[in-house]
Order: C-alpha cells, then sequence, then structure tokens
C-alpha cells in the first residue's frame, strides 16, 4: 500500500509545472478567492453541478463519484461515467490543446474506477465552452509508461531541487508567478 495518495487533480499541476505543485498545496487551506484567477473560478462554477450531483437525472450517468486506485495510490472524483456506453468524460472549460495532463487525469481516473469494478471502455475529454469531444485512447504501451514515470516523479519531487520554469509563457500564465518567478513582468 502507499504510504500517500496522490490527488488525482493535481497530476494535471504537476505537469504544467512541478513547482505550482508546491505553491498550491501551502494554498490549499486558504479560501480560493485569495489565490484562484478567472480560469480557475470557472472551472470550480462549472465543476459545481457535477460535485452536487446536479448535471444529470439519469440513473445510467455517474457525477462527483469519488474514487481511488490502490494499486497506483490515487484519490479523487470522476466527472462523468455513463455506464451504458462505459464511457468515461472529463470536462474542461475550453479546451485549445489535449496537454498531457488531461490525459493523465482520465487515466487516473479510468484505473481508478476500474478496480472499483467499473468496466471502461472509452476516455472522452469534452471541451465546454465550443462542446467538442476528444477521444483518448486507452492507457498502454508507452503512454502508460510515462503516466507511471510521471506518478513516481511526483512523490519523489523535492522544491528545493526543482528548477525555474524556462517557458516563461507558462509563468506568466500562473497564479502562483509573484511567489515563484517575482523575476516576470507581467503587462497589464
Amino acid at each position: 500500500m502507499m504510504e500517500e495518495y496522490i490527488q488525482i487533480s493535481k497530476i494535471n499541476d504537476f505537469l504544467f509545472c512541478p513547482r505550482s505543485l508546491y505553491f498550491h498545496s501551502l494554498y490549499e487551506s486558504f479560501s480560493t478567492a485569495t489565490y484562484h484567477a478567472s480560469p480557475q473560478t470557472r472551472g470550480r462554477l462549472n465543476h459545481a453541478t457535477i460535485d452536487t450531483g446536479r448535471y444529470a437525472s439519469e440513473k445510467y450517468i455517474l457525477q462527483g463519484l469519488e474514487v481511488y486506485s490502490e494499486r497506483y495510490g490515487l484519490v479523487g472524483k470522476i466527472d462523468l461515467y455513463e455506464k451504458e456506453t462505459k464511457t468515461l468524460i472529463e470536462r474542461k472549460t475550453k479546451i485549445q490543446v489535449v496537454y498531457l495532463g488531461y490525459r493523465f487525469q482520465l487515466y487516473a481516473q479510468y484505473f481508478a474506477l476500474t478496480e472499483m469494478s467499473y468496466p471502461v471502455e472509452r476516455l472522452v475529454l469534452r471541451s465546454l465552452e465550443d462542446n467538442k469531444r476528444y477521444n483518448i485512447p486507452l492507457p498502454t504501451g508507452d503512454a502508460l509508461k510515462e503516466f507511471e514515470n510521471t506518478l513516481e516523479k511526483m512523490r519523489i519531487f523535492d522544491i528545493r531541487e526543482a528548477p525555474l520554469e524556462e517557458n516563461l509563457k507558462k509563468c506568466t500564465h500562473c497564479i502562483y508567478q509573484s511567489l515563484c518567478r517575482s523575476d516576470i513582468v507581467i503587462p497589464e
């Protein structure tokens, strides 16, 4: 058994920038109004109907189900699982690029659901603003190895050894930029 579970939602944060994961953990006990920018607030509002079970009334749709994977030491919630089609759906406000973090969140949810005896045959990312759906292949081969390597890197992460992000575009869009990269001036 794993000593500590990784929150599924933090996989995307880690892949965006490992240092953001550290700052996220510092702020976890604060009100999100303290540090969330408008994209994070929109995302939280988009999840409200899922988290409260008000998104769909159909019995074949599971929403906001808490899941865990003993094998990978993961814990979190899914957005939607359609029992009839065996489809796991992760919703994002607007998908412009299918980032690795989005795929790995789905993989984590997939492994948790299958361990909990829910058959999953399809993985889908859904972009809410433009209603686009992106089919994601099930994790196998190199994609599975990369997923497992990412989880291992998360477990051994040490902020003291983490280099600063070199992609300054990421830093200018990071809600922790002022704490981590005060050397960057963001134009207003």
